[in-house]
């Protein structure tokens, strides 16, 4: 071959010349256009050139561009048995074999010779099934030898270690997390104890990969006390990794490795709870009375749909009186309280750094919730700008009066202190008082409580005189939808609306003009509502207690309210509480069968053609006042409800029925379901089974109760 080494990078060089100066094209698209005279050099001429670039190029892979594989080429003609594998120190101690592995090798040359049609996989087969039949006596002699060799490797290993540069360069162990910590000495104990020398000869008893999946479902499985075990190891390892690191980045400043890198958390999210929760953190209260009933009341649902739980929730939330509802939100304030308490005291065991963490995740936390409604939510009348705008604060704890009346004098006696620190000493501070001094913040916290509850109750009765704020298009539309996203995020509030607030901003203005139309029809509701209250008042009576004489009874919508229906109705389950009664139909409904599931599926969508028959017949009744009477009272439920929806005077199959009890108990209810009928009209008349569109009446019922 007349090419030598130089000539090979000479050629190269002179293809790296004549590449245009812009080359972002595929490989073969520049080398197409090159101009082999030009690269030509000596006595080559440019198809030689060409012949020799395709040679060295069938070396080296080509999914790059040409400027990539060239300088890939000339490592290859430098270094054409180059190794994938990371340089280890020229020092470090040889590891020993395992007693398999020398088995096999002294065995593998005397089989292969007399098999030598078998391949590399067979024969190791073969070398495992002979190795697992040795004798303990023979297996003896491998094990003694790796001993004697494992424990002068790992004399050389401390040797190396102490003479300064400890492994590669680049190699430094990170510390495992605690599933690895976990996982690799069992496996390596089980690579120890089954004869196989590699990952291809594993492929006979286990793989790797096989033995890691077997063990992540123990490690799933394990109780948190034992998975506390690992995750303490796994903290220590990172520990004992940043010291070496450090010490290491300063005997060598010339690699500039900034600490930001060696400083991560080993932790998985989860992980870190579960650590945080045995440490002592309290648990995070409900936001508000409302998730606080929620979170009581779901406990006891397990049996219920999913899809029905916010829907139960809701309606069991407005069968309370207001007497129950306050109990709830003394409950929910004194969570918060003893909340701050706790946090406080959890706080002051930590060193300085976790209680950096904790105080973060608090304020991010704080500041998802405070920034968890949507833009559109914000924008409101001057009405109710000037309404939330005096919403009286809650009253704070006796203990937080105390450290904001210390907190600015401690600040000036003792400057150095950061912020935690100081919290730690006012909840210091604030434990060390006596009885006789607590006395006198406990009753500026009543004063301060009272106070408040008198101005939010006058607050509140004045907002009570002013006609429901008009909701804008993007809030219109997130209650109608907001029962699926809750559904999603497992009824996590926050992260629903945010990602209500990424569909919204990326829908087509097309898409948007329905809602658009709906939020004007709303504010005109709004205005006319508006003047009606300021104009004398007059003698009107309310659409919403209007009666048509023979008007068709509702069905239920769907083989579920048919089946609560009919258990609500013969009085069977009459000596339950109404929580338990709904807790026992939903646990009743999983139990029966798909037959009869269908069969209330049947009844229901009878009922709802004969109902559609039944009103027809009524409508066709009427005389046209009468007629013209009914069609203004239904067009004014759905305005006061804030549905704007075209005229529309038939009447479909409902949207949510309730029990023959409530039909006949409760008219107010019966006049929503009237509202829902209508919604379901304008959706074309369907329905699911199960759950149908109850993820709307939930939105429309979860956003009234969020406000409670």
């Amino acid at each position: 071959d007349r090419w030598s080494q130089e000539d090979m990078l000479t050629l190269l060089e002179c293809m790296k010349n004549n590449l245009p100066s812009n080359d972002g094209s595929k490989f073969k698209t520049t080398e197409s256009h090159l101009d082999w005279e030009k690269v030509a050099f000596k006595d080559f001429s440019g198809e030689m050139c060409k012949m020799k670039w395709m040679e060295i190029s069938n070396e080296v892979r080509k999914f790059r561009t040409l400027t990539e594989l060239i300088m890939d080429a000339e490592e290859h003609v430098k270094n054409p048995y180059k190794g994938k594998k990371l340089k280890k120190h020229p020092d470090f101690p040889k590891k020993p074999l395992t007693p398999y592995f020398r088995f096999f090798m002294e065995k593998r040359a005397k089989y292969a010779k007399l098999h030598p049609e078998m391949s590399n996989l067979d024969l190791t087969k073969i070398l495992s099934k002979k190795y697992k039949e040795l004798p303990e006596k023979k297996k003896m002699k491998y094990i003694q030898d790796f001993q004697r060799e494992k424990q002068e490797f790992e004399r050389n290993l401390a040797r190396f270690r102490e003479g300064g540069d400890a492994g590669e360069k680049k190699g430094q162990g990170k510390g495992f997390l605690p599933f690895g910590i976990f996982f690799f000495p069992i496996l390596f104990s089980f690579l120890d104890f089954t004869p196989l020398p590699s990952p291809l000869a594993l492929g006979f008893q286990a793989t790797t990969k096989e033995v890691k999946e077997s063990l992540g479902k123990q490690w799933s499985q394990l109780s948190d006390k034992k998975r506390l075990k690992w995750i303490h190891k796994a903290l220590e390892q990172r520990k004992e990794y940043e010291e070496i690191m450090r010490d290491y980045i300063q005997k060598h400043p010339e690699l500039n490795i900034s600490e930001e890198g060696i400083t991560r958390s080993t932790l998985t999210k989860a992980e870190r709870q579960l650590k945080d929760k045995f440490d002592g953190r309290p648990t995070k209260p409900p936001p508000n009375s409302y998730s606080l009933y929620c979170a009581e009341l779901m406990a006891n649902m397990k049996d219920v749909p999913s899809t029905e739980r916010m829907v139960l929730c809701s309606q069991q939330w407005k069968l309370l009186s207001q007497k129950e509802k306050d109990a709830y939100h003394k409950k929910c304030d004194q969570k918060k309280k003893d909340y701050e308490i706790e946090l406080l005291r959890f706080l002051e065991s930590l060193p300085e750094e976790e209680q950096q963490r904790v105080l973060g995740e608090e304020k991010m936390l704080g500041s998802n919730r405070k920034g968890a409604t949507s833009p559109a939510s914000k924008k409101s009348s001057p009405e109710t700008g000037k309404a939330s705008s005096e919403k009286p604060k809650r009253p704070i704890s006796a203990m937080f009066i105390f450290s904001e009346e210390k907190r600015k004098q401690l600040q000036e006696e003792r400057p150095e202190l950061s912020e935690s620190e100081l919290t730690r000493l006012l909840a210091r501070m604030w434990n060390d008082l006596s009885e006789k001094k607590k006395a006198k913040y406990k009753a500026r916290e009543a004063a301060m409580k009272a106070q408040s509850e008198k101005k939010h109750g006058s607050d509140k009765e004045e907002r009570g005189k002013l006609p429901e704020s008009p909701k804008t298009a993007e809030e219109i539309w997130q209650q109608s939808v907001i029962g699926d996203y809750l559904a999603r995020f497992k009824n996590d509030r926050g992260k629903a609306l945010k990602a209500m607030e990424a569909t919204w901003n990326n829908m087509e203005k097309k898409e948007k003009l329905m809602w658009i139309k709906k939020a004007a029809e709303d504010q005109k509701r709004y205005e006319r509502e508006l003047s009606e209250m300021r104009a004398p008042p007059c003698s009107t009576n309310s659409t919403k207690k209007m009666k048509f004489q023979g008007e068709p009874k509702k069905p239920p919508m769907n083989g579920y309210q048919k089946f609560s229906q009919e258990l609500l109705s013969n009085g069977e389950l009459n000596h339950l509480p109404l929580k338990e009664r709904m807790v026992e139909i939903g646990s009743r409904w999983q139990r029966i069968s798909q037959g009869q599931k269908d069969h209330y599926k049947k009844l229901a969508e009878e009922q709802q053609k004969q109902y559609k028959v039944h009103l027809d017949i009524w409508l066709k009744s009427l005389s046209p006042q009468e007629r013209a009477a009914y069609k203004e009272h239904t067009s004014n439920k759905r305005k006061s409800t804030g549905k704007i929806r075209g005229p529309n005077p038939k009447m479909r199959p409902t949207m949510q029925s309730k029990s023959e009890s409530e039909d006949d108990d409760d008219e107010e209810e019966e006049e929503e379901d009237d509202d829902e009928e209508e919604d379901e009209d304008d959706d074309n008349g369907d329905s699911s089974e199960e759950g149908g569109d109850s993820s709307e009446s939930s939105s429309e019922e979860e956003s009234e109760d969020g406000d409670e």
